[in-house]
């Protein structure tokens, strides 16, 4: 399935060129095995979800509500009308949280996605580290 070998190409990447970040990888699937997402879990102990549907939305969620940052972010195609206001709808970005959306300029191509998004998280990680 063309979903599958995606996810395995965003986890292959996650796992070589993220390793200082991306600390688990793992491909859920639903009860008929298909796949569901592509999980990562992040070094700070946080979740980063990818979804790609085979009609072309996506969805990469990172998770840090569950830590002590708690905090969101997150880009997607969903067309919800309430973000229609942004220049990229319907790609947008959830800023820190479910309710701050501004424009998405992640790829469309999923292998650049990947690196952008994550690219962002260890830029966050390395600045709170620094304390920044």
């Amino acid at each position: 399935m063309a979903i599958l070998r995606i996810y395995n190409s965003l986890k292959a990447i996650a796992q070589h060129e993220f390793a200082d970040v991306v600390v688990r990888t793992q491909i859920l699937t639903l009860p008929t095995g298909d796949p569901l997402k592509l999980r990562l879990e992040i070094a700070d102990g946080s979740l980063l979800d990818v979804f790609i549907s085979v009609s072309g939305r996506y969805a990469y969620h990172w998770e840090r509500r569950l830590i002590a940052k708690g905090d969101l972010y997150r880009h997607d195609n969903a067309p919800h009308q309430r973000w229609s206001y942004v220049t990229t709808f319907p790609k947008h970005f959830h800023d820190g949280n479910e309710t701050n959306v501004t424009d998405s300029h992640l790829s469309d191509n999923p292998e650049q996605a990947i690196r952008q998004f994550l690219e962002f998280a260890r830029q966050k990680l390395v600045k709170e580290a620094e304390g920044v």
